[in-house]
């Protein structure tokens, strides 16, 4: 075969499959060019179309929003003493799934929280299908960060704050304290609440797989921290109240006690102070019962304290002065209605300041019985009885008293010396600092500097003499001489002991001690009262359990505050029986010595 005759086939097989290739390079250009079409419109759909969609899902797993932690404000005493204060803490948290997958983990991580291992794996397979669960809150930095450097995965920390009460005990009563998310729960923190607390932030931030942050991403809310607080408390005059109280309660092995200061012209409360009492800082060991700020919830009938509150309406209803009518009390006894009203001793004929002097229940029941019952009635209400004195305090009690209009006249007879009427430490305290600012009531308050509600309830010529009354309670002769005596500080008050009701009748071994007083009373500028409930030891008149109290707590605050003496050179031992023109009224019989008989009736 000729040369030619070979490669003719050749060339037109070429012919042939040139073509093809064409087609199947064309092919492969559309199949790829479909392709990058169909990327760029995937690509498009992900992140044009569906772009917020996926956005949320990969924030979903990684973006997370958390809060900021605010502190509490500090709460302050009158003279920028810290009282409460928020300390940065941290809590330990986990993610019971991610902890469960490293299931040898967790015995290490139980010693270091302090929580058996078998108990802790419980705990997480119960909520294995959260993503959030405490471990322990509140931990100290420097223990959380020992959890933390276990490294154990799904186990973090989170910032958060913890009160703290320098004071402890000394003033649990009054500031009360917060709850695991430190939210006030009773007493002013819990009466402030919403000032204090301020409000938390958030952010949202980038968590790893184990819970680290790793980026902060934005701020949504900026934090509010709270706002500090300045109560009108002194704490050094606190600390001298709660010391005194605490040592009588002790010596005379009474079942609790109460001390209330205040400003007598501004009604600011300087002082309070409970026993028994509680640490607020371990609340643990704490009851219910230890926790009740006494001064304002629980209530007492004021026996012989109420009278200078009953000689206020004697000399508004103009039938009495301090000096006139004379009052007989000759036997020590006055049987009305079937009541045998008595006194201890046999005081004679009185005046009326006699009767404050003497403590005489038979004086004080012939007032009243005199008085106008509307008069009497609108008195003790006017000074604060059977109200609240709108403290603001949480759980403050009203008091007890029947209205007027149905007083049976021995009712009306004993509330002449304090029985049938209940009022909290703070009431009596409220009435007799509205005593001695002159007639005018102000509102107690807890805040420094808070002008309360203030008004004129009796006429200032009235109070200024009841007053001078008082003085000789605590003069040679008086319930109150010598256990409270001031040094060069003259004082106006007056003691009361009172039977405490109990079922069927009152106690006949069961009783109140109580002592309220004014000083200076030249001028006075503070009033105390001190309760004591069932003394069981020594004496359990309130002149001598409770006076003492008083005058010790009273010595120290006069010179705290830098308040002058109003009578040097002339307080001296034994002076006369009667003073002030014969206010006082006539010589009584000797009496025994005060430590050895009463010098006060304590039967209703």
């Amino acid at each position: 075969m000729s040369r030619r005759d070979v490669s003719a086939p050749t060339a037109r097989r070429q012919q042939k499959t040139g073509p093809r290739v064409r087609r199947r390079m064309t092919a492969v250009a559309v199949v790829l060019a479909l392709a990058s079409l169909g990327l760029v419109a995937r690509a498009f759909d992900l992140q044009v179309v569906r772009k917020q969609f996926y956005q949320s899902q990969g924030d979903a797993r990684f973006l997370r929003e958390v809060p900021i932690a605010v502190s509490r404000g500090t709460i302050f005493d009158r003279n920028g003493e810290p009282l409460a204060v928020s300390t940065p803490v941290v809590s330990i948290w986990a993610n019971p799934s991610e902890v469960l997958e490293n299931e040898d983990r967790i015995p290490e991580l139980g010693r270091a929280l302090g929580i058996a291992p078998d108990q802790l794996k419980q705990y997480l397979l119960q909520r294995a299908d959260r993503e959030f669960v405490y471990l322990r809150r509140l931990l100290s930095p420097d223990a959380a960060q020992t959890v933390l450097d276990l490294g154990v995965p799904g186990v973090a920390g989170q910032r958060e704050y913890r009160r703290f009460y320098p004071s402890g005990e000394v003033t649990s009563h009054i500031l009360g304290f917060t709850n695991i998310e430190d939210h006030g729960q009773e007493g002013l923190e819990l009466a402030f609440d919403d000032w204090l607390a301020g409000k938390p932030g958030a952010k949202r931030v980038i968590k790893d797989r184990q819970g680290h942050i790793v980026e902060d991403v934005e701020q949504v809310r900026a934090p509010q921290p709270g706002r500090n607080l300045t109560l009108s408390i002194d704490r050094r005059i606190q600390f001298l109240a709660y010391n005194e109280l605490k040592n009588m309660i002790e010596r005379s092995e009474s079942d609790s006690g109460s001390v209330v200061i205040l400003d007598v012209k501004t009604g600011e409360v300087l002082a309070m102070a409970n026993w028994p009492t509680y640490n607020p800082n371990a609340l643990h060991s704490s009851s219910v019962s230890d926790r009740r700020n006494r001064a304002m919830t629980d209530l007492f009938e004021p026996g012989s304290t109420v009278k200078p509150i009953l000689m206020t309406a004697a000399l508004s209803s103009g039938k009495y002065t301090p000096t006139s009518p004379l009052i007989d009390t000759n036997g020590g006894h006055w049987f009305y209605y079937g009541h045998d009203i008595h006194d201890t001793h046999n005081w004679g004929v009185l005046t009326p300041t006699g009767v404050l002097t003497k403590s005489s229940n038979v004086g004080a029941a012939h007032i009243a019985v005199q008085l106008d019952t509307d008069l009497m009635y609108n008195t003790y209400r006017a000074f604060g009885f059977g109200n609240s004195t709108n403290s603001g305090f949480p759980g403050e009690a009203s008091g007890h008293m029947k209205i007027g209009r149905d007083w049976r006249p021995l009712e009306k007879a004993i509330l002449g010396y304090g029985y049938g009427l209940n009022v909290t430490p703070l009431q009596l305290a409220n009435a007799y600092a509205t005593i001695g600012d002159n007639g005018i009531m102000h509102s107690p308050t807890f805040v420094k500097g808070v002008d309360g509600e203030a008004k004129q309830i009796v006429a200032p010529e009235v109070a200024q003499q009841v007053v001078k009354m008082m003085i000789t309670v605590t003069q040679p002769g008086g319930t109150a001489a010598p256990y409270a005596w001031i040094a060069n500080y003259t004082v106006a008050a007056k003691t009361g002991t009172a039977h405490k009701a109990s079922a069927g009748g009152y106690s006949k071994n069961s009783y109140s001690a109580a002592f309220a007083g004014l000083v200076p009373a030249s001028n006075p500028q503070l009033v105390g009262i001190v309760v004591i409930d069932n003394p069981k030891k020594g004496s359990y008149y309130g002149g001598l359990v409770s006076g003492p109290v008083f005058a010790r707590v009273m010595d120290g605050a006069l010179r705290l505050l830098n308040i002058p003496p109003d009578n040097i050179g002339r307080w001296y031992a034994g002076g006369p029986l009667q003073g002030n023109n014969g206010l006082v009224g006539n010589k009584p019989p000797d009496a025994p010595n005060i430590e050895e008989a009463p010098v006060e009736d304590a039967t209703p």
